[in-house]
């Protein structure tokens, strides 16, 4: 049970709370009442404020429509105002441009091209809005007038400022190739930079908005004529520079000026004049021989005229390639891309025939020169096809993507030259073994005959046209006639698929096969001398001038690879000779020899018999002795050193067997008139001898 005190304590606790929670309750009624209040008035002011609002609104909406109505209605009018002004331009432009078209694009072609530009729009616009108004035929006129008068300057610009490369600046262009040195490109500049510019213009103008390709035929037909004219000058410098000096200027160096060339010798492509010259050589050794006729024709003694043709075909050659590579970068500016194969195609076609034309005019040449047995002449188409060959890449590319019959005239041109060549070659080996000059003509002091120094000058211009030579001999199958194995890797595809080795070995057999036909021919003709020892020097100064010939050339090498004793051979040949000629001495020596002398006692008289025969022997001595340095003093060894060896052999042999024949019998009392019969001293034979092969002496 709670006591009272507490009970009393925690009811006046409980009383306390009570009072302080009623205080709290009327706080919050009073709170409630004045926010009653406050929202009445919010209330009150929210809805005034909305009713003044919607009296607002109602004033300005029907204002601002009528405002976007008169804007709407202001910028109708001005597009209707701005296309009546563009529709009524139209009907100006006729006579707005009509005199800048009348008096052409030149000199303002920026001017023209902009009047051009209205001109085409109006056609547009009356061809879309009134095809009927006769403003369209208007423009359409002036339209047609100014295409023709922009196609009449295109026209005009190239053919007043397209110029024909010069002589010198070609030699330029083309003489880097011969260079060691890297050399700065020569320029060609074919239009100048302002008219290439205004020709490019035109000529996209003419594409995008004339619908005209007209310009394109003028186009290839200036510049092919420039480019035909440009080779044609070349050829025709080479053929003055020859005639004024004998040599044809070379190219200019680059960095000079392009009108003062320098003359130095242009570098020859391998023509007959290095053989000449090493026949030169073999005659300041005394190899030379031409007293012996020969069907075929001298390769010496021509003039220049084939070396300057040559020269001046294979630098057209080189030259056409250089300006067309040059044509087609010009090409490229002026031509639509899907027309310029085509254009250049026409572009090139006159100077391509032309050069085609000409070699196949040389080809002509050399076969009517095969028929009458000039091979000098036939030789000028070995440096034309070595150097075809070589520029044969430049060629295929410069002509990608032209006609498959422009692409093939290169390929068939050098097929006929090789099959020219080859019949040269062919035709060469059977004339010199058949050549049927036997008893006319015939060196009568047995010098060289002509036919060798021929044959050897032939063979000496293959040195430089081994690989063409021999690709020559491929092309026919030449392997079968000389009986030469044929290996696959070799024979893979055609003639140009040769490897030089092969080449080299069918090039070797021909040589061996001339040379062969060359010994029989000789053979031949040695027998139409009566005297054998006159033969024999005919043979030795011909076989000597071959070897020497071999020797002082890379002949001999050539002819070592499927002939390796072919040096060794001649030498036994010579030397055979040698011995043929000094059996010719027998009837004279023989008079003295110690086997046929008779035998005698020492203060023992001769008898008359023995005289008689001691006189015979000086007689028959003498007599020979005198014949033969008669004879053989007209004949002629050229050879210096083979002429001393042979004069000094036979006179060892000589002096000898008389010297022991007159210091035996040369007091023997056999004659009362001992001059009669000792009519020489040993020295004086010795001399004698010693003018033998001697015209001069």
């Amino acid at each position: 049970m709670i006591p009272p005190q507490e009970a009393s304590a925690r009811r006046r606790e409980i009383e306390d709370k009570l009072k302080q929670e009623e205080e709290t309750l009327s706080f919050i009624r009073d709170s409630l009442e004045k926010s009653d209040q406050l929202t009445k008035n919010m209330v009150s002011i929210l809805s005034s404020f909305e009713s003044r609002l919607m009296k607002l609104e109602n004033s300005i909406i029907p204002v601002h429509k009528q405002t976007e109505n008169l804007q709407r209605l202001q910028e109708n009018v001005e597009k209707t105002l701005s296309c009546l002004d563009h529709v009524i331009s139209y009907y100006h432009v006729a006579s707005d441009t009509e005199k800048i078209i009348r008096e052409g694009p030149t000199g303002r072609l920026e001017e023209y091209l902009g009047s051009m530009a209205k001109i085409q729009k109006a056609v547009e616009y009356f061809q879309d809005n009134s095809p009927d108004s006769p403003e369209l035929n208007k423009v359409k006129l002036l339209f047609e007038r100014g295409k023709e008068s922009l196609e009449s300057e295109f026209r005009s610009l190239m053919t007043r400022h397209s110029k024909v490369v010069s002589p010198v600046l070609i030699l330029d262009l083309i003489s880097g190739e011969d260079e060691l040195e890297v050399q700065e490109e020569v320029p060609l500049e074919h239009l100048p930079e302002g008219v290439l510019q205004d020709v490019v213009r035109i000529s996209r103008w003419l594409v995008e908005f004339g619908r005209n390709q007209d310009f394109m035929n003028v186009y290839y037909q200036i510049r092919s004529s420039q480019l035909d004219r440009s080779l044609k000058g070349l050829k025709e410098h080479f053929r003055k520079s020859s005639s004024s000096s004998g040599v044809p200027y070379s190219p200019a160096i680059p960095n000079k000026r392009k009108d003062t060339p320098t003359k130095k010798p242009t570098k020859r492509p391998g023509t007959i004049r290095k053989a000449q010259n090493l026949l030169k050589q073999y005659s300041q050794h005394g190899l030379d021989g031409k007293k012996g006729g020969s069907n075929l024709i001298p390769l010496e003694g021509r003039d220049d005229t084939l070396d300057v043709e040559t020269d001046a075909y294979i630098h057209c050659v080189s030259a056409f390639v250089k300006l067309a590579q040059s044509e087609y970068q010009l090409l490229m500016d002026v031509i639509p891309e899907h027309h310029q194969k085509k254009t250049f195609d026409s572009l090139i076609q006159d100077a391509l025939d032309g050069l085609m034309l000409e070699g196949e005019n040389i080809v002509s040449a050399a076969r009517k020169a095969i028929i009458r047995h000039d091979f000098s002449a036939v030789l000028t188409v070995f440096p034309i096809l070595r150097h075809l060959k070589q520029t044969k890449p430049e060629f295929d590319q410069v002509l990608q993507g032209t006609a498959a019959s422009t692409k093939n005239k290169l390929p068939g041109l050098i097929t006929s030259m090789e099959t020219v060549g080859a019949k040269a070659l062919e035709d060469f080996a059977d004339n010199i073994k058949n050549d049927p000059d036997k008893e006319y003509n015939m060196p009568k002091d047995g010098t060289v005959h002509e036919l060798t120094s021929n044959a050897i000058l032939f063979l000496q211009q293959l040195l430089d046209f081994q690989e063409t030579a021999g690709a020559m001999l491929a092309s026919q199958v030449l392997g079968d006639t000389y009986n030469i194995p044929l290996d696959p890797r070799e024979t893979s595809s055609s003639a140009t698929s040769y490897n030089s080795e092969f080449s080299r070995r069918l090039l070797s057999t021909y040589i061996c096969k001339v040379l062969g036909n060359l010994q029989l021919n000789l053979l031949s003709k040695s027998k139409v001398y009566e005297d054998p020892a006159l033969s024999a020097i005919f043979l030795h100064n011909n076989y000597n001038y071959i070897l020497k010939a071999l020797e002082k050339s890379e002949l001999i090498q050539l002819v070592a690879v499927t002939q390796k004793t072919a040096e060794r051979s001649y030498r036994e040949h010579i030397e055979q000779q040698i011995q043929t000629y000094q059996r010719s001495w027998l009837k004279v020596t023989d008079y003295i020899a110690e086997k046929n002398l008779p035998v005698f006692q020492p203060g023992v008289k001769l008898r008359d018999k023995e005289r008689q025969m001691i006189k015979e022997r000086f007689k028959g001595f003498n007599d020979g002795l005198e014949e033969l340095c008669k004879i053989q003093k007209a004949w002629a060894i050229p050879d210096t050193e083979q002429r001393d060896k042979i004069r000094q052999a036979q006179k060892n042999i000589v002096r000898e067997t008389y010297g022991a024949f007159l210091h035996r019998y040369g007091s023997v009392p056999f004659t009362k008139n001992p001059e009669k019969y000792i009519k020489y001293r040993v020295e004086q034979v010795g001399d004698m001898i010693d003018r033998l092969f001697d015209t001069s002496a």
